[in-house]
């Protein structure tokens, strides 16, 4: 028993004199650190403090700024990009029967004068930092592909020509319905002649011109501008 108490004794002395020793050569370093540093005040005067600031004063990296993401935040800010506007008024009939026992005994017919308008360009929102590329010192930009942006009929300018309900009225008195079928018809009819005389070629061709001066007037002097053909889909 007595000798496990000294044999503890003993560890207990030890561990206190390797902590006391570690306190002596932390405390003999930070003695050391002083004096160097009192002494360099002392023989350097201020010119100490201002190498100290030197230290923390050492130049910093020069700011970089991604190009790619300022092109295309300038882009952007056209947003959708209106650049072909295709007009047109057509002439629409339609018509509705009256029937009894499956056999037409009269028809409602509506003449209607429509004028439709069709706009085409680039949903600049869908351009992204990878659609730019910097080539030497050239800026090269890839518009998304042109697409209808828009298609309506201009109901102030369009009109009812001709309603007739037949003979003695018995056609079935379906105007509103007639008219919505017309107008629908219409821009139908619209669309596909906006396609087919080239609207979304020209929206590209305008599209190519107008952001490659927009980025000239930001201050870029070399632009080169791609464009895209029109999806399939966009004109079925």
């Amino acid at each position: 028993m007595n000798h496990q108490f000294f044999q503890k004794y003993r560890i207990d002395r030890l561990t206190f004199g390797l902590f006391r020793n570690l306190m002596l050569m932390t405390t003999g370093g930070m003695v050391v650190v002083a004096l160097i540093f009192g002494i360099g005040m002392w023989r350097t005067g201020s010119r100490f403090f201002e190498q100290v600031t030197a230290m923390f004063n050492v130049s910093q990296p020069a700011p970089e700024v991604d190009v790619r993401s300022l092109v295309v935040q300038q882009v952007r800010g056209a947003s959708e990009l209106t650049t072909a506007v295709f007009t047109m008024e057509a002439v629409v009939p339609t018509r509705q029967a009256r029937t009894v026992a499956g056999y037409p005994i009269a028809e409602t017919t509506l003449l209607y004068i429509a004028y439709g308008e069709v706009r085409a360009g680039v949903d600049l929102e869908e351009l992204k930092p990878e659609n730019v590329a910097i080539v030497d010192d050239t800026i090269q930009i890839q518009l998304p592909p042109p697409r209808i942006l828009d298609s309506k009929i201009d109901v102030n300018r369009s009109q009812v020509y001709d309603y007739n309900r037949g003979f003695l009225g018995l056609g079935p008195d379906t105007a509103p319905q007639l008219q919505s079928l017309a107008q629908q018809e219409t821009l139908q009819k619209i669309l596909f002649n906006a396609c087919n005389q080239g609207l979304l070629q020209e929206a590209n061709t305008r599209s190519q011109l107008v952001v490659s001066q927009l980025l000239t007037t930001a201050g870029y002097k070399n632009v080169e501008v791609k464009t895209q053909p029109p999806q399939p889909e966009t004109c079925m």
